[in-house]
Order: structure tokens, then sequence, then C-alpha cells
């Protein structure tokens, strides 16, 4: 079925209109490119056409290209894959080339006007394409996003877009666009220069535009073209350049092959002609899709996140259970974070506890987030007050008759936890379903205080729930898959990725996060400098250290958690010499970040000033640990983790496993996830690298027995456990 469509009317303006069937939103596909091409031919060639305007039949332009297409481009590509890439890329830059010189000769004579009219969200390729035209007419619509986000799944702006934006704007003017995936509403995009016009109808604006016999020659293809803010070797060019230069690598560390591609194919293309530059764009973006960092974070990043988010685990035959009523018990700070969320998504919130004060306080976190969000220009009055009406605070548990799922979100102790069971049970009819925002507790063990099992499941938030776009959901021994179908619509309608999880200590997250806390615990213990540690961390891409982390989440918290587990393993219990540091640290009052101490130092506001130098109450050992080695300690006691949750049940869905661990505690986003991760170094040296460190350090790094079976049988996860292999 065609995506694009081709009308002439009456006055010549040909309108080439994306509508790419069965899609909310449209995504560029190869053939659709085809088709594009095709139209473009077709309106240069017709001398009737005196302009064209493209467009969109949806209420956006475009969410960008079909991500799919990208993770099958390099498999399809042939003998010679990065040829094969080069080519294809390289024909993309054609279509769009012909739409940018539109029929005009060497001289920059003839040629005809080709304006894009974005109805609302240009992203990707959907602004890389308005770029290549000769005038961009958004329409003014505050909700639309215009950007190009590429970077944030590993790769960059491929198909002119870098070339074209940077010569448009500068480097440094572009940097935020390219570099960060800064997305704008169509006004700030024009006040940025992205854009030409913001209209109340961009279809007329484009049409009268066109017709009104404008100047169509793009400012590099001038003679004399000279690049805003100075080209590299320029005095102003070179300083731009050697502060992006530092830029890229002070926030990327030097993980992200995209950001560094991306860099080169803009400094690089600034030194020659445009034409040159498209093909440099192109063979820095075909390095990029040859990197397995690339391929990985496109299939967490995108193809699984949104496999996932779309029911890709959601029991089939279980009709839809979307929640119009939730009712949350515990208005502290997940509590009214879940309130929160649930009102912005349109659903009745009842939220309760003990006392009125402390349910007006939880409400009042959702007034507090939109009066900021009024400030920053985000909401209105009316919003503001649309939402409110859908939270009503109470201490009466009565209040929540009618409802569709109860969230229990109140201290981890068991018996405060199945007392609420009990009165929430009194409360809510037959078909509501009970779950318990628990992160450590199991939830078969809190199920005992439900008269019916099969509706109890764990439903565990991370913390801001508002931001944090996990939610792991946890199925005890009877939790039935009515339940489970709850959880996961409940999860869609508040626009958060689900995992599904079985029942087991600490669950996926946590079991696989507290190694890692406990790993840099346990090396400043050994005299290893904690500046290592830390570091050692944000060179291999996690967003904090393990002691920054430990200090963010409470130093106490962690106490309680370790005599939790003391007290549950007994003899088995692996992690003394973690407690031994923890222990004397709240013994210090140094209880983290809310205490303005921790393992590091704070100012009056909060903000970190450094490691405390009092951990110098562990000596420093004289010979410290290659950098490799630190790192292999911290990746390994989350990585190991993650395989055993696997091995053991917990896990069902390497997907989960990969998605859950990026966006769950930020497992270094360039490897794709844990499982993507030990795919790309093979499960032989996986084994290797684990066997050396449990000689040297103890048993917590023996491979677990998956681990080493895949390595005798030279398996990786994906070709064992990935979707294709389970659907074979």
């Amino acid at each position: 079925m065609a995506e694009f469509h081709y009308a002439v009317d009456a006055e010549g303006v040909a309108s080439i209109t994306w509508d790419v069937p069965g899609r909310s939103m449209n995504v560029m596909s190869l053939a659709g490119f085809q088709e594009l091409d095709t139209h473009i031919d077709a309106a240069l060639a017709d001398p009737a056409v005196k302009g064209v305007v493209i467009t969109s039949a949806k209420k956006d332009f475009a969410g960008g290209m079909d991500l799919n297409v990208i993770a099958r481009m390099r498999d399809e590509a042939g003998d010679d894959p990065a040829r094969g890439l080069f080519e294809g890329v390289m024909a993309m830059h054609g279509v769009m080339r012909k739409i940018e010189r539109a029929g005009m000769d060497e001289r920059n004579k003839g040629g005809k006007p080709i304006a894009a009219a974005l109805p609302g969200t240009a992203l990707g390729i959907g602004l890389e394409l308005p770029l290549a035209c000769h005038r961009i007419f958004a329409a003014d619509n505050p909700k639309a996003k215009i950007g190009l986000p590429e970077i944030m799944v590993g790769i960059f702006p491929g198909a002119g877009g870098t070339t074209r934006l940077v010569r448009k704007l500068g480097a440094m003017a572009a940097a935020p666009f390219l570099l960060e995936g800064k997305l704008s509403d169509p006004k700030k995009a024009r006040a940025a220069g992205l854009i030409d016009e913001v209209v109340d109808d961009p279809v007329a604006a484009a049409k009268e535009w066109v017709l009104s016999g404008p100047s169509i020659v793009k400012p590099w293809d001038e003679k004399g073209y000279k690049m805003p803010g100075g080209a590299p070797y320029s005095p102003s060019g070179f300083m731009t350049f050697v502060g992006a230069s530092a830029m890229v690598n002070g926030k990327t560390k030097g993980v992200y092959p995209a950001a560094r591609a991306l860099l080169s194919a803009v400094y690089e293309g600034a030194l020659v002609p445009f034409d040159t530059a498209l093909q440099i764009e192109a063979r820095w973006f075909t390095h990029v899709l040859m990197n397995p960092s690339s391929g990985a974070m496109i299939r967490s990043l995108f193809i699984n996140k949104e496999a996932l988010e779309k029911g890709a685990v959601r029991p089939s035959d279980i009709p839809d259970q979307s929640v119009r009523k939730l009712g949350v018990i515990g208005a502290g700070m997940m509590g009214a974070g879940i309130a929160l969320v649930a009102a912005q998504a349109g659903i009745e919130v009842v939220l309760v506890d003990q006392s009125q004060e402390a349910a007006d306080k939880g409400r009042a976190y959702t007034e507090s987030y939109m009066d900021k969000g009024i400030a920053r220009g985000k909401a209105n009055a009316d919003k503001k007050a649309e939402i409110m009406g859908r939270i009503t605070a109470t201490t009466d548990y009565s209040a929540l008759s009618g409802a569709d799922l109860v969230i229990e979100a109140v201290f981890e102790d068991p018996a405060i936890k199945a007392e609420v069971t009990k009165r929430v049970q009194a409360a809510v009819g037959e078909t509501c379903t009970i779950a318990t925002n628990t992160s450590t507790l199991p939830i078969s063990d809190l199920a005992r205080a439900a008269d019916r099992q099969d509706a109890f499941i764990g439903i565990h938030f991370f913390s801001p729930v508002e931001k944090m776009a996990l939610v792991e959901i946890i199925k005890g021994r009877e939790t039935g898959e009515r339940a489970v179908a709850r959880a996961l619509d409940f999860v869609r309608q508040i626009r958060k990725t689900p995992i599904v999880v079985n029942d087991a200590r600490f669950f996926y997250a946590n079991r696989c996060i507290i190694p890692y806390i406990n790993e840099g615990i346990r090396m400043v213990g050994e005299g290893i400098a904690p500046a290592l540690v830390e570091n050692a961390a944000k060179l291999v891409g996690m967003p904090l250290g393990p002691l920054q982390l430990v200090d963010e989440t409470s130093i106490d918290l962690g106490v309680k958690i370790a005599r939790a587990t003391r007290a549950a393993m007994g003899a088995a219990y692996p992690d003394g010499a973690v407690d031994d540091v923890l222990f004397w640290l709240a013994d210090q009052g140094r209880l983290g970040r809310k205490a303005g101490a921790g393992f590091y130092t704070y100012d009056a506001a909060g903000k970190r000033t450094g490691l405390w130098e009092g951990l110098d109450h562990y000596p420093r050992a004289a010979d410290q640990p290659e950098l490799s080695e630190v790192q292999h300690r911290l990746l390994f006691a989350q990585v190991l983790e993650a395989v055993r949750a696997l091995e053991a049940g917990v896990l069902t869905d390497i997907r989960e496993g990969d998605v859950g661990a990026i966006l769950g505690w930020g497992f270094a986003p360039w490897s794709g996830g844990p499982f993507s991760w030990l795919d790309m170094i093979g499960a032989g040296r996986a084994v290797a690298i684990c066997d050396d460190l449990a000689a040297r350090h103890g048993p917590r790094f023996a491979p677990p027995d998956l681990l080493r079976e895949m390595a005798e049988r030279d398996e990786t996860f994906y070709g064992r456990f990935g979707p294709a292999a389970q659907a074979a």
C-alpha cells in the first residue's frame, strides 16, 4: 500500500502527502523513500507543476525512520555490509539532494520551490526531510515536538540532517539538537532557526509561498558561503570545535560511538564542499551502524522497549483491563508520585493515609508539580484544575469502593502491609486487583493476607515515579493472568515501560543493583581509592558511581536492607565486608545526601562537593588495581545476577532483562543491557574474565552454569533466548 500520495491542484501546486497505512504516526521505510523519489521526479518533470508541498495526512508529520529498518540494514547489506550500508545511505542522500536542488542547473537557475508543511511533531527523518526543502512551515501546535533525537538510541542524523543543520545554524548552535537530541515546540524551533514559520494553516501558507516565485537556492549552494560561527580553521571556529570535543568527551566518557562519529562528521564535513560533506556524513553513519553498540541500543531502547510497551508479554486471552478508578494507600513520596502519574493519565484516584493531614500532603505533591509546570509554560491553570479534580485525599477506606486497582505503598513492614491488604479487601469488590509497591519483600508472602491471592500482584515503581520510565511487575506463586493483564494495562495507561518477573528476593532490578553498590563499597574497604571506584563506573557508562548511588538512595536504607538480608540468609550471607563499611558510616551519622553527609560531602544547598576525606579510615592499598579490573568487578557484579535471574526463572524474557537494566538503574546504555553486552564480548570471554575474578576475589564472580554452558556451545543470549529463537 502507498505511503505517499500525489496530487496536483488547479493552481499547479503538487501535494505529496505522507500517510503510512496502519500507523498512528508516519515513519520512513525504504519503500517510502522510493515512493517519495518517484513523486519528486513526477513533479519536477511536469511543466504544469509550479511548486511542491510535502505534508502529512495525520495530525503529526513523522516520528522518524522506522528503526526496525535500520536494525535490518546491516544484516541485509550483503557480503560487504559496510559498502552495502554506505550505498544505501547515499541513495537516501540522493533523494534529499534532488529535493534540495529541485531541478536547478549548475548556475543555480531554474528549479521549482518545495516547501514542507508540518501539522505536528517532526522527529528524525521527519525533520531531515523538511531541512532539504526550501522553506518549512509548522502549525502553531504547542504539543508538537520538533528535533533530531537519534543520538538517544545510539545513532545520529544520517540522512543529511547533521550536515544541513550545522550549515544552517553553525556548529555551536546546532550542538544541543544533534548531540543532546533536544526537542522543541514549533515556536521555540523557529526561534532557534530549525524551521522558518509558525502559522495557523501550514499547508495553505506553504502553497501561497511556492506560488510567490521565491528564491530557492540554499546558502551552502551559493558562491562564497561561510559557515555561521566560522569553519574549523577560523579563530572562532577553532574554539567552537575544541569546546565541542571537550563537551562530547565530558558527557559521554568516550563510550558512546555515535557522539564521537557525529562530531567527526561535522568537523570533517565543514572543511569540504557540501556534496563531499554528505559523503563524509554517510561514511561516519555507516561506521556507527557497523558498531555493535548502535545495534544493541536500537534493539533495546527502541525495538524491545516498544514491544514491551505494546504488550509483548501480556496474557493474550484476557480482555482489556484498563483502570478507571485507582486506590493508593500511603501518601508518602511513592504514593503521591503514583497518584500524580495516574491522574495525569485521566484516571480517578483515591489517595488514602492514616491522617487527613498526610493524605492532603500527598495530594499537594501533584499541586506543586503542576505549579512548576505552569511556571515553565508546560501547563495552565485549567489543566491543573482538571488533574487535581481527579485526586481525592481521605482517611476513609470506603472511598475505595468501585476501584479497579488498589496499590499499597506503605512502610516495608509485612505486618503493616497485611493489615492494609485486609482493610482494602473489605472495601473493594471482587473484580479489584490489589498490588503492593514493595521493593524487597517477597510477593508470595505478602499475598497470604489476601483472600484472593490470584488477584494480588507486585507493582514496583522507581523513585521519583514521575521521572522513572520503568515499572517492575512481580508475579507471586498464586498471581493469576488477569491480575498480570490489569497491571500491564495500567502501566500502559500511565505511559511507562513494564517488565514482568517472577517472585524472588529483590525481584530483578534490586537483585542486580545491590551487588553493584556492594562491590563499590567492598573496594573502599579493601583500600582501593574511592575516586578510582567512582570514575571507573562512569568511564564504563554507568550514570552514577556506586558510592554516589548509595548516597542518593540513603545509607540507612542500605543498612536496613543488609540487616534484613542477613537475617534471612543466615550463615550464607556473603556481604559482611560490605556491612563493615556501611555500618561504620551510619555510626558516624553519615546517612547519605538527605543528611548532607555520606561517602560524599555536601554544601548547604545539598550539592556534592567531593568525596569525604574521612574515608581515609580505610588506608589506601599500596598497589591500586588497573582501571579495567575495577570496571569488570562493577559490571560483572550486575551482569552475573542478571544471568542468575534468567537461570532461576525470575526473568522469563531477556528483552525485559536488557530494557529493565537500562531504564531501571541506568546499566551502561551504550551496551544495550547486560545480555546484549555479554553477546558483544562473547560468553567465552565472559567466562574467562569471571574465572579470573573468582580466583582473586571470591565465588561471587563464579560464572553461572548457564553462562559456562553457553560458552562451551559458543551460543549468544539473543541467539538462544531472543524472540526469533523462541518463535522457532
